[in-house]
């Protein structure tokens, strides 16, 4: 695995730099050798946050990110979310294989819609929009830490949305023609 440490409004010391990557070096034994990590330091007052971000080829993501007052304090909690993330991902896969489906991530182009600005848009986003069933929606939705998700359903090749709910449950939105 390979680490990209970068840092934000904070100096990278070797000594941030070769914790972080042993720590991510735990990892190793989950991913290929290709797989890019990235990590992030920054600073705001007093809180010392730190992102890593970990995407996959097949689509996935998983990115994690923790603040404290001590850096290394917040390395050791985002690794340690990271491993959970992990975790839950590779028993919802070995669950999946054993029900002999399959996980599709083929590639689709991203969509060429853009929003007018004059409605207060502050901030755009493009991804490309994968099929999948709502299942595999809300596992990445959990991975990336929001609260939706939108996908292209692989059954019906209309996009839907997945989203948490106020009870803790989860929606799901499918468009009607």
């Amino acid at each position: 695995m390979n680490v990209i440490v970068a840092g934000r409004n904070v100096e990278i010391t070797e000594s941030l730099k070769k914790m972080v990557e042993e720590k991510l070096d735990k990892f190793q034994k989950y991913f290929k050798t290709d797989v890019e990590a990235t990590a992030t330091f920054s600073v705001q007052k007093n809180r010392q946050i730190v992102e890593i971000t970990i995407p996959l080829k097949n689509g996935a993501i998983f990115r994690v990110e923790e603040s404290s007052p001590d850096m290394y304090a917040s390395i050791d909690m985002a690794v340690e979310k990271l491993q959970k993330q992990i975790s839950k991902h590779k028993t919802k896969l070995e669950k999946r294989y054993k029900s002999h489906d399959t996980i599709r991530f083929e590639y689709i182009p991203e969509s060429t819609y853009a929003a007018p600005v004059e409605h207060g848009i502050v901030k755009t986003k493009r991804f490309p929009v994968k099929p999948m069933d709502a299942e595999e929606a809300i596992l990445q939705m959990e991975l990336l830490g929001h609260n939706f998700f939108v996908f292209r359903n692989g059954e019906t090749d209309e996009v839907n949305v997945v989203y948490l709910r106020k009870d803790g449950k989860y929606g799901l939105i499918e468009p009607m023609l």
